[in-house]
């Protein structure tokens, strides 16, 4: 069990990447994961951790996917 949370910022900021046509694939499903996070104990899954980890390695992707990506690692398994 995951007691860590989504902060409200980046919900918010979720919730806008969702809304926004467009945003990438990788940002929406990364905006998805933080959402599913924000209110409740789930945890990421290794492979939303590891498409997260890919996000912050590159440069390709812009600041919002990797504030998203990193919202997205800091609720993962740090047993794994």
């Amino acid at each position: 069990m995951n007691s860590k949370q989504s902060s409200a910022n980046a919900a918010t900021l979720a919730s806008e990447t969702l809304r926004d046509p467009a945003a990438s694939a990788i940002a929406k499903s990364l905006a998805a994961s933080v959402l599913s996070q924000s209110s409740s104990s789930k945890e990421t899954g290794k492979a939303m951790e590891v498409k997260a980890s890919q996000v912050l390695q590159s440069e390709k992707y812009s600041e919002t996917t990797k504030s998203l990506a990193g919202s997205v690692l800091s609720q993962s398994n740090k047993k794994r």
